[in-house]
């Protein structure tokens, strides 16, 4: 989690943050969610410090019932601009779905904003796995350098 001070001391880059599969507050394509393949859209980022070792990738259902839905987490990525759509690109933690992989948007009813948040850390985390959201904020929380986040939206379409 990142600590307000240091978003008010700018000792955290803005990172700038998008998809080709849809915009920034729009709708993600039935293709990334339960109703269609249930794969990861493909995400762009810029702006990344020089500093950066590692990224982290946090997807959460800000909307769900009772608390945040925690969709992928995966760290360690390595730096780059472009992470691939159906595609594992670090070490994946367990999701709400207690699974450890890419759990699409499938909101029970409703629509729902889910944030795609990116962190540029400093490092490298060499954690213990299995390993939750809390674990891993704990662990990246004095290495992060850049943060940014797409928010997509979904809304159920089929009924089970």
């Amino acid at each position: 989690m990142i600590h307000p001070s240091k978003l008010l001391q700018s000792e955290i880059k803005a990172l700038e943050i998008s998809s080709p599969a849809f915009a920034d507050g729009s709708f993600i394509p039935e293709k990334y969610t339960c109703d269609g393949e249930n794969i990861n859209p493909p995400i762009d980022i810029h702006k990344l410090p020089k500093e950066t070792k590692s990224l982290v990738l946090i997807i959460e259902d800000k909307d769900a019932p009772i608390r945040s839905w925690i969709h992928w987490l995966v760290w360690n990525i390595p730096t780059t601009t472009k992470i691939k759509e159906n595609n594992v690109p670090g070490k994946e933690g367990i999701n709400d779905f207690r699974q450890k992989r890419y759990g699409g948007p499938c909101p029970p009813s409703g629509t729902h904003r889910y944030f795609f948040k990116i962190y540029a850390l400093d490092d490298l985390l060499y954690l213990n796995l299995p390993i939750t959201k809390v674990e891993l904020e704990k662990a990246m929380g004095s290495h992060i350098i850049g943060y940014g986040e797409l928010i997509g939206l979904y809304h159920k379409q089929k009924v089970y």
